[in-house]
């Protein structure tokens, strides 16, 4: 007979709670994200999911003092790489109970919302990777190779859950194609069909999915890169009001029958008097599809002579209302950060495969939806950076904690086989050794190795 050996169990004890209350891994097999044969799905995303926590990246885990527990590269690669896992339905399905669980914890008037925005993917030392493009970063005026990241995620305020997201590509600017060969019939390829469609068609769509799923909100909001009257639109069909922050573009806004820029609309709105001098003006207007809106004028924070614009398609809003409900869109920023500095998106796999960009992804939004989680349950004002490196300490302390365990019961062991007299010696050291502790490491010994 030949022993079989057990996986290594990755799932450190500190994360298991929060794993067990979201549900993850059952969300994970309702996606059908499974395997047939070798390491099991549930095994292989366990794997990958704590990987950051031991502060370790694939490599240097395969160095170390036990690589024959874990499977081998390509396992994880093949896995990564799979064509036909539904990892946007698991993403969905874990962060619509989540929202479910963060709505229980709040009252019915809070305000809810859905928060758009895309960030940079950016893979500027790749040339294969698939569908890679040529996009220009706004915030800094250089160009980049790699994809837009278009974000859908909930927030109250408080908890943001991201939701959706698409890996968006360009078709005027694309460097590199899909791959040949790709069965068009799998989600994979849908993904990459997705990738080539335009934002706000892409965000239509993740709304649809999100209301399906059972998540309500009030409000989407958005910057200015997003809010034009098409979209506005179709958002408002769907039963939600738009916030967003407008850009002095081309568009017009009907006023007793004339059209007006936003220059323009800014000269003939009235002034908003009131405590905040930083309210400047506010007029309600028309889109030119016919959309009544309402526009707040604010000053600019670090331009003090200019002003910025929010539009909001609730007439029934104050003007302090606009803002503040504007404010909660800060939020995806923060996790972009967060996802980028600590969650380490765009640089723990380095695959030139699109499935894998998208299911890497995945796993590190899932990775955030469970530090928000329990970010959300504690008590105290942490940070979710400090929760995370919290949680990174409390894993890395389960080696020497498992050692100091087995240690305490050899010697049990060895006090058990020996003499009355011996015995009682080796328990009385025991004893002085373990009392002689820091009262840190005391809370990490069971009970009952000091009843010695």
């Amino acid at each position: 007979m030949i022993e079989q050996k057990e996986p290594c169990n990755q799932l450190p004890n500190e994360i298991k709670p929060a794993f067990k209350e979201l549900g993850v891994l059952k969300h994970l097999k309702n996606a059908k994200i499974n395997k047939k044969f070798g390491f099991t799905a549930v095994y292989l995303f366990q794997l990958v999911f704590v990987l950051l926590f031991h502060q370790k990246n694939w490599f240097r885990l395969l160095e170390s003092a036990k690589p024959e527990s874990f499977p081998g590269k390509d396992s994880v690669y093949r896995f990564l790489n799979h064509t036909k896992f539904a990892w946007r339905q698991f993403l969905l399905s874990l962060s619509a109970a989540t929202v479910q669980k963060v709505e229980s914890l709040t009252s019915d008037n809070r305000v809810t919302a859905l928060i758009f925005d895309d960030s940079m993917f950016d893979r500027n030392r790749s040339k294969v990777v698939e569908l890679l493009a040529r996009f220009k970063d706004h915030a800094t005026g250089a160009y980049y190779k790699g994809f837009r990241m278009l974000t859908m995620g909930w927030s109250d305020s408080h908890s943001f859950i991201p939701m959706d997201f698409a890996l968006l590509s360009s078709a005027k600017s694309q460097i590199n194609g899909i791959t040949e060969g790709i069965d068009k019939r799998t989600i994979g390829y849908m993904r990459r069909e997705e990738a080539l469609l335009p934002a706000p068609q892409v965000i239509a769509s993740m709304i649809d999915r999100a209301i399906a799923a059972g998540v309500s909100a009030s409000y989407a909001l958005m910057d200015s890169w997003f809010t034009h009257a098409p979209l506005i639109k179709e958002i408002v069909g769907r039963g939600l009001h738009v916030i967003g922050m407008i850009k002095n573009d081309n568009k017009r806004y009907l006023v007793n029958g004339n059209r007006l820029s936003l220059k323009d609309l800014y000269l003939a709105a009235p002034r908003v008097t009131g405590k905040n001098a930083n309210i400047l003006r506010s007029i309600r207007t028309e889109l030119v599809p016919g959309i009544p809106v309402l526009v707040v004028f604010i000053r600019h924070r670090t331009k003090k002579n200019e002003w910025l614009a929010i539009l909001s398609t609730d007439l029934a809003l104050t003007v302090e209302e606009v803002i503040q409900i504007y404010s909660m869109r800060w939020d995806i920023e923060v996790f972009f950060k967060c996802a980028k500095s600590l969650l380490r998106l765009q640089k723990e796999f380095q695959g030139l495969s699109y499935d894998l960009l998208v299911s890497h992804t995945t796993i590190v939004f899932s990775r955030y939806i469970l530090l928000a989680w329990q970010h959300r349950q504690s008590t105290d004002q942490r940070t979710l950076g400090g929760l995370f490196y919290l949680l990174c300490d409390e894993v890395s302390t389960l080696d020497w904690v498992a050692a100091l365990q087995q240690l305490v019961d050899l010697i049990n062991e060895v006090a058990a086989k020996a003499g009355k007299k011996l015995t009682k010696l080796i328990r009385s050291q025991l004893q002085q050794w373990i009392a002689g502790l820091p009262s840190y490491l005391k809370a990490y010994l069971p009970v009952s190795s000091c009843e010695v």
